[in-house]
């Protein structure tokens, strides 16, 4: 494999690791009412136009590393969904 192609891939799973820990932490409070809609929807857009680009151009990389972020941003904008279209929790009485 050629270094460039190498370096493209460790800066692609750098990249898309960089959301796991929201995901993990949105699931882990059960919210996610502090995340933007409209900014991971854009940045979703984005990389949906970045895996066409790399399939396009048949750059492995760039295809690697946008079929994963895409995975991740789209389990992140289904969190803001369903955590926000669950009601508040109620305060405790008394």
């Amino acid at each position: 494999m050629e270094p460039t192609t190498l370096i493209g891939l460790g800066a692609a799973v750098c990249t898309s690791v960089a959301f796991l820990p929201q995901v993990i932490r949105n699931f882990r409070r059960r919210s996610a009412g502090d995340l933007s809609l409209l900014g991971f929807s854009l940045f979703t857009l984005g990389v949906v136009l970045w895996l066409a680009y790399g399939l396009l151009m048949d750059d492995l990389p760039i295809i690697v590393a946008n079929v994963f972020t895409l995975g991740v941003n789209l389990l992140n904008l289904g969190q803001v969904l369903w955590y926000r279209r669950r009601p508040a929790p109620m305060p405790p009485a008394g």
